[in-house]
């Protein structure tokens, strides 16, 4: 099963797949469909029913139950990359019995000081990108599980399982590709995103989320005869965001801690803009952060005059874990499929986005499981082979009747 793994993730890094921002499509960019073609092919290789692939680059398909069962499960993973760094020519290079010491990449290394979850990976076979792409782990890690878990219960017959539906979608990495995906007719009782990283962790606690745009308008004068006259935006929209509680920046917070997030920023005397992502587990700290924009904005609009400054805020998604609760079948299960594995489970909140969120609070309650990847989004990423196979048989074991 090993090698069916590493053959199937492999050829899946390898197909360019990067998302892109600013589209108003779904996809974002039409070579996701390169990696969707290739995934109907090996499942009609497998024998999976209902192989589907939607105009907006969702593949779907059905393994049906060997035992009549009624339960109906789905294993969800995204097909993108990041867009803001290359997943072009991903050349992945994998180490067999690791030995624990720097990994050279081009312009890169690996270091076990900088990173030290590499001396857990000793003896084991490492996978890295060679240092001028990401690897793609995130999230081909995950789907490559799913196949392999696909592979193993075509292989083993006798094996009785539920009904199995797996989903690969688009544009996880920039949002809203989910938004397209058709909950009703996946057909399942609850389902998971296998996108995470420790392959013994189930995320449920996600986010609260919410974005800021703050604007800006100044008085631009000549600064010749500026005296007692103009409104520089820029500096004005400088102090706002030094009006917001500096310990609250992402940089200062871990665990459950929320933060505000300067992302963007642009501005003239005459306007300026600032955009923030705003982040908490709990909804009522995450409305208090939006009450301090709000009073930040009161005091700038007290000080420079009515209207300089305008704060407008979205929200964007809400913690699952509070309808996950309401129906902790999903958690039940995926406890003790680790446990079954021979794993020790935990939980950790999730600092992140996740499609689950989204789904869940559609009504389809999908938690996020690990996959055996680490170092996200950049060209530090890399995945343990024997740990994406620890996340397979923990799929194995979900999916067991």
């Amino acid at each position: 099963m090993k090698k069916k793994l590493l053959e199937y993730f492999i050829k899946y890094v390898k197909i360019d797949t990067m998302s892109m921002e600013g589209q108003n499509q779904i996809p974002s960019t039409m070579k996701q469909f390169d990696l969707a073609k290739v995934l109907v092919k090996d499942l009609e290789e497998l024998g999976l029913e209902d192989i589907k692939l939607t105009e907006n680059c969702f593949v779907t398909a059905t393994l049906k139950s060997n035992c009549n069962s009624k339960c109906h499960i789905g294993f969800i993973a995204h097909m993108d990359t990041i867009p803001g760094f290359s997943g072009t020519n991903v050349c992945p290079n994998v180490i067999e019995n690791y030995d624990g010491n720097i990994v050279k990449l081009k312009g890169i290394e690996l270091n076990p000081k900088q990173f030290p979850f590499l001396k857990n990976l000793i003896g084991k076979t490492l996978i890295t990108t060679d240092g001028t792409t990401v690897l793609g782990a995130d999230d081909k890690a995950g789907i490559a599980n799913i196949m392999t878990m696909l592979y193993y219960f075509k292989n083993h017959k006798d094996v009785p399982h539920v009904n199995i539906h797996v989903a690969f979608t688009p544009d996880e990495e920039i949002g809203g590709g989910i938004d397209a995906f058709d909950i009703e007719g996946f057909g399942c009782d609850f389902a998971y995103t296998v996108d995470g990283g420790d392959y013994k962790d189930v995320e449920y606690e996600c986010f609260n989320a919410a974005s800021a745009q703050v604007t800006v308008k100044g008085l631009d004068i000549h600064p010749g005869s500026a005296k007692g006259q103009m409104k520089n935006a820029s500096l004005i929209a400088m102090e706002f965001n030094n009006l917001l509680p500096i310990e609250e920046r992402p940089e200062f917070t871990d665990g459950y801690d929320g933060f505000n997030h300067l992302c963007g920023m642009r501005g003239e005397v005459g306007q300026a803009e600032l955009f923030y992502i705003l982040r908490n587990h709990n909804k009522a700290i995450l409305n208090r952060q939006k009450n301090d924009f709000y009073n930040a904005m009161e005091f700038i609009n007290k000080k420079y005059g009515e209207n300089t400054c305008t704060v407008e805020i979205k929200d964007s998604y809400s913690n699952m874990a509070e309808k996950i609760m309401e129906d902790p079948r999903c958690l039940d299960r995926a406890y003790q499929a680790i446990k079954k594995a021979g794993f020790l489970p935990t939980s950790t909140p999730i600092r992140g986005g996740t499609d689950g969120a989204n789904l869940t609070k559609r009504g389809l309650n999908t938690p996020n499981l690990g996959t055996g990847g680490y170092n996200c989004h950049g060209p530090y990423e890399c995945a343990c082979l024997e740990e994406m196979e620890n996340a397979v048989h923990i799929l194995i074991e979900i999916a067991k009747e």
